[in-house]
């Protein structure tokens, strides 16, 4: 049975992995920022805890209610697109606060809080933020939303360093989950939400010590940062 941590998951792929790690039979914890999103983990078996990454308060949401806890796996799901855009519209205050806070400033708030609350010893438990592909310099051929695309560079900056930090202690990866059929993907997405979370599953589990702060494919390829 492995303990795991999954941050931001009301909906969406982080409820998905929340269901799919209970029905293996994982204790998981979960957070979620609103009164619903908590009701649903705790119908799927979770321990929940209220957290929104977009607050100040996150800096240290987390330092009492995980006190002496020790996870395998901690998951970072927490995410905002913003707005939709296809070229260079500057993005308002409003808008790039609202991204920036939750999908970067939120990873670096929640971090440093995780450094004690891994499992110590082998297999190195796991931490992985939700990223995306579209976060990639080198494989990106379009500017269609690009305050989400800069914020998620920022994430995988963020990722490298905690892995840099965690060395040796936890094999911290950055994933990219697949264009998937959710509120943030649309209906028109290329795979459902099942699909993604049992692949990132799968990977997750295959993840050895050099994997440590890569980026990877929601099946286990390497991706270009």
């Amino acid at each position: 049975m492995k303990r795991v941590l999954v941050i931001g998951a009301s909906r969406g792929i982080g409820l998905e992995l929340v269901r799919q790690y209970r029905e293996a039979g994982d204790a998981v914890t979960a957070t979620a920022r609103s009164d619903e999103g908590l009701a649903r983990l705790q119908a799927l078996g979770a321990k929940t805890l209220w957290l929104d990454l977009a607050t100040d308060a996150a800096a240290t949401a987390l330092a009492g209610p995980l006190g002496g806890a020790a996870f395998d796996l901690v998951l970072l799901c927490a995410g905002v697109f913003g707005p939709r855009s296809s070229g260079l519209q500057a993005p308002t205050q409003g808008d790039f606060d609202a991204v920036m806070h939750t999908n970067v400033l939120g990873a670096m708030r929640v971090l440093p809080q995780l450094v004690d609350a891994l499992a110590p010893g082998a297999p190195l438990p796991r931490v992985a933020v939700i990223s995306s592909r579209m976060g990639s310099m080198g494989l990106r051929a379009s500017p269609s939303g690009w305050l989400y695309r800069a914020s998620k560079a920022a994430l995988n900056s963020v990722l490298v360093d905690a892995s840099l930090v965690l060395a040796g202690k936890a094999i911290c990866v950055a994933l990219h989950p697949g264009w998937v059929r959710t509120d943030m993907g649309g209906a028109g997405a290329d795979i459902d939400v099942q699909t993604s979370a049992a692949d990132l599953r799968r990977t997750l589990a295959a993840l050895q010590p050099a994997d440590t702060g890569g980026f990877f494919n929601h099946d286990g390829q390497p991706l270009s940062w």
